[in-house]
Protein backbone atom coordinates (compact mmCIF):
# COMPACT_ATOMS: atom_id res chain seq x y z
CA UNK A 1 0.00 0.00 0.00
CA UNK A 2 1.62 3.64 -1.14
CA UNK A 3 1.47 6.29 1.54
CA UNK A 4 -0.83 9.05 1.49
CA UNK A 5 -1.13 12.52 3.98
CA UNK A 6 -4.15 10.15 5.43
CA UNK A 7 -2.47 7.14 6.07
CA UNK A 8 0.46 8.94 8.00
CA UNK A 9 -2.03 10.55 10.44
CA UNK A 10 -3.37 7.60 10.78
CA UNK A 11 0.18 6.16 11.52
CA UNK A 12 0.62 8.82 13.97
CA UNK A 13 -2.62 8.55 15.88
CA UNK A 14 -1.61 4.80 16.45
CA UNK A 15 2.05 5.91 18.15
CA UNK A 16 4.32 4.96 15.07
CA UNK A 17 6.05 7.39 12.26
CA UNK A 18 7.97 6.50 8.99
CA UNK A 19 11.50 6.66 7.83
CA UNK A 20 13.98 6.04 5.06
CA UNK A 21 17.16 4.22 5.59
CA UNK A 22 18.68 7.83 3.72
CA UNK A 23 17.59 10.17 1.36
CA UNK A 24 17.96 7.78 -2.00
CA UNK A 25 16.69 4.95 -0.43
CA UNK A 26 12.74 4.77 -2.09
CA UNK A 27 11.47 2.42 0.87
CA UNK A 28 9.80 3.72 3.74
CA UNK A 29 9.15 1.63 7.26
CA UNK A 30 7.39 2.68 10.27
CA UNK A 31 9.06 2.82 13.38
CA UNK A 32 7.51 2.19 17.21
CA UNK A 33 10.73 2.51 19.53
CA UNK A 34 10.86 0.91 22.68
CA UNK A 35 11.75 4.30 24.56
CA UNK A 36 10.19 6.95 23.28
CA UNK A 37 11.57 11.03 23.53
CA UNK A 38 9.57 13.20 24.58
CA UNK A 39 9.99 16.90 26.00
CA UNK A 40 7.45 17.60 28.95
CA UNK A 41 6.59 21.44 27.81
CA UNK A 42 6.79 22.26 31.72
CA UNK A 43 10.96 21.23 31.72
CA UNK A 44 12.24 23.13 28.69
CA UNK A 45 15.85 24.33 29.84
CA UNK A 46 16.91 27.88 28.82
CA UNK A 47 20.31 27.99 29.85
CA UNK A 48 21.66 31.55 30.26
CA UNK A 49 23.89 31.17 26.78
CA UNK A 50 20.66 30.32 25.28
CA UNK A 51 18.54 33.43 27.00
CA UNK A 52 21.29 35.63 25.65
CA UNK A 53 20.83 33.94 22.28
CA UNK A 54 17.23 34.99 21.94
CA UNK A 55 17.46 38.67 23.54
CA UNK A 56 20.42 39.16 20.95
CA UNK A 57 19.24 37.36 18.06
CA UNK A 58 19.39 39.28 14.65
CA UNK A 59 17.12 37.24 13.19
CA UNK A 60 12.88 37.09 12.41
CA UNK A 61 10.95 34.21 14.04
CA UNK A 62 8.33 32.89 11.47
CA UNK A 63 5.75 30.13 11.54
CA UNK A 64 4.97 28.79 8.03
CA UNK A 65 6.52 31.45 5.81
CA UNK A 66 8.52 28.41 3.79
CA UNK A 67 7.45 24.92 5.37
CA UNK A 68 9.11 23.01 2.15
CA UNK A 69 12.09 25.64 2.37
CA UNK A 70 12.20 24.27 6.33
CA UNK A 71 11.88 20.51 5.43
CA UNK A 72 15.14 21.09 2.79
CA UNK A 73 16.85 22.35 5.46
CA UNK A 74 16.54 19.50 7.30
CA UNK A 75 17.27 17.26 4.69
CA UNK A 76 20.67 19.06 3.90
CA UNK A 77 23.17 17.15 5.73
CA UNK A 78 25.36 14.21 4.82
CA UNK A 79 22.83 11.21 6.64
CA UNK A 80 19.51 11.77 6.54
CA UNK A 81 16.13 9.84 6.50
CA UNK A 82 13.94 12.30 4.29
CA UNK A 83 13.89 11.07 1.12
CA UNK A 84 11.56 12.11 -2.17
CA UNK A 85 8.41 10.54 -0.70
CA UNK A 86 8.69 11.95 3.07
CA UNK A 87 9.40 15.16 1.80
CA UNK A 88 6.23 15.01 -0.70
CA UNK A 89 4.32 13.27 1.84
CA UNK A 90 4.72 16.40 4.86
CA UNK A 91 4.24 19.00 2.19
CA UNK A 92 0.71 17.35 1.84
CA UNK A 93 0.34 17.22 5.40
CA UNK A 94 0.87 21.23 5.50
CA UNK A 95 -1.69 21.81 3.04
CA UNK A 96 -3.84 19.93 5.15
CA UNK A 97 -3.13 21.87 8.08
CA UNK A 98 -1.39 19.26 9.96
CA UNK A 99 1.88 20.28 9.55
CA UNK A 100 3.47 23.27 10.76
CA UNK A 101 7.04 25.00 10.44
CA UNK A 102 8.96 27.64 12.94
CA UNK A 103 11.92 29.12 11.42
CA UNK A 104 14.82 32.03 11.78
CA UNK A 105 15.63 34.13 8.70
CA UNK A 106 18.55 36.53 8.61
CA UNK A 107 16.83 39.01 5.81
CA UNK A 108 15.69 36.26 3.07
CA UNK A 109 18.12 33.89 4.10
CA UNK A 110 16.27 30.87 6.29
CA UNK A 111 19.30 30.08 8.40
CA UNK A 112 17.56 27.50 10.98
CA UNK A 113 13.94 26.05 12.01
CA UNK A 114 12.03 22.96 13.12
CA UNK A 115 8.83 21.40 11.51
CA UNK A 116 6.48 18.35 12.59
CA UNK A 117 3.11 17.10 12.48
CA UNK A 118 0.52 18.19 14.85
CA UNK A 119 -2.48 15.95 15.87
CA UNK A 120 -5.25 17.21 18.64
CA UNK A 121 -3.05 18.00 21.32
CA UNK A 122 0.25 16.33 20.15
CA UNK A 123 2.53 17.77 18.45
CA UNK A 124 5.34 14.99 16.86
CA UNK A 125 8.56 16.67 16.07
CA UNK A 126 10.13 15.71 13.07
CA UNK A 127 13.85 17.41 12.60
CA UNK A 128 15.61 20.76 12.84
CA UNK A 129 18.48 22.18 11.17
CA UNK A 130 20.95 25.41 11.74
CA UNK A 131 22.79 27.74 9.84
CA UNK A 132 24.43 30.06 12.53
CA UNK A 133 24.78 29.36 16.04
CA UNK A 134 21.68 28.54 18.13
CA UNK A 135 19.21 28.99 15.63
CA UNK A 136 17.85 25.18 16.34
CA UNK A 137 17.65 26.21 19.95
CA UNK A 138 16.15 29.37 19.60
CA UNK A 139 13.31 27.88 17.01
CA UNK A 140 13.10 25.12 20.08
CA UNK A 141 12.31 27.40 22.84
CA UNK A 142 9.64 29.58 20.32
CA UNK A 143 8.26 26.73 19.60
CA UNK A 144 8.13 25.17 22.93
CA UNK A 145 6.62 28.33 24.09
CA UNK A 146 3.90 28.08 21.18
CA UNK A 147 3.05 24.47 22.40
CA UNK A 148 2.21 25.34 26.00
CA UNK A 149 0.08 28.42 24.27
CA UNK A 150 -1.81 27.03 22.23
CA UNK A 151 -3.41 24.20 24.37
CA UNK A 152 -1.09 21.26 23.38
CA UNK A 153 0.14 18.76 25.82
CA UNK A 154 2.18 16.20 24.26
CA UNK A 155 5.40 17.51 22.36
CA UNK A 156 7.05 14.02 20.90
CA UNK A 157 10.39 13.93 19.98
CA UNK A 158 10.29 10.56 18.80
CA UNK A 159 14.15 9.72 19.84
CA UNK A 160 16.31 11.63 22.39
CA UNK A 161 19.48 13.27 21.51
CA UNK A 162 22.39 14.07 24.33
CA UNK A 163 21.14 18.37 22.37
CA UNK A 164 17.35 17.82 23.64
CA UNK A 165 18.29 16.03 26.71
CA UNK A 166 20.07 19.13 27.57
CA UNK A 167 17.16 20.93 26.88
CA UNK A 168 14.97 18.88 28.82
CA UNK A 169 13.79 16.12 26.75
CA UNK A 170 13.45 12.71 28.78
CA UNK A 171 12.94 9.52 27.12
CA UNK A 172 9.93 7.32 28.57
CA UNK A 173 8.54 3.86 27.68
CA UNK A 174 6.20 2.74 24.89
CA UNK A 175 3.84 2.03 27.33
CA UNK A 176 3.87 5.24 28.60
CA UNK A 177 3.58 7.10 25.26
CA UNK A 178 0.68 5.35 23.94
CA UNK A 179 -1.11 6.30 27.21
CA UNK A 180 0.00 9.71 26.82
CA UNK A 181 -1.01 10.38 23.00
CA UNK A 182 -4.43 8.67 23.67
CA UNK A 183 -5.11 12.17 26.24
CA UNK A 184 -3.23 14.57 23.70
CA UNK A 185 -5.51 12.93 20.72
CA UNK A 186 -8.56 14.07 23.14
CA UNK A 187 -7.32 17.70 23.66
CA UNK A 188 -8.39 20.47 20.56
CA UNK A 189 -5.09 22.50 20.36
CA UNK A 190 -4.84 25.42 17.44
CA UNK A 191 -0.98 25.61 16.38
CA UNK A 192 -1.89 29.02 14.59
CA UNK A 193 -4.10 30.44 17.26
CA UNK A 194 -1.20 32.44 19.10
CA UNK A 195 0.97 35.18 18.48
CA UNK A 196 4.45 35.08 18.37
CA UNK A 197 5.81 36.84 21.45
CA UNK A 198 8.99 38.86 21.81
CA UNK A 199 11.84 37.61 23.31
CA UNK A 200 11.37 39.37 26.70
CA UNK A 201 7.93 37.64 26.83
CA UNK A 202 9.40 34.22 25.81
CA UNK A 203 11.78 34.50 28.16
CA UNK A 204 9.69 35.53 30.92
CA UNK A 205 7.39 32.93 30.27
CA UNK A 206 10.15 30.33 30.01
CA UNK A 207 11.41 30.67 33.29
CA UNK A 208 8.15 30.42 35.10
CA UNK A 209 6.94 27.47 33.97
CA UNK A 210 10.74 25.58 34.04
Amino acid sequence: MSLTPDLLLHGYSIGIFPMAEHRNDPEVFWVDPRRRGVMPLDRFHLSRSLKRSIRNTPYRIAVNDDFSATVEGCADRVETWINDEIRTLYVGLHRMGHAHSLELWESDELVGGVYGVTLGGAFFGESMFSRRRDTSKIALAYLVDRLRQAGFVLFDTQFITPHLASLGAVEISRAQYHNALQHALEIEADFMAPALPDAQELIQRSTQTS
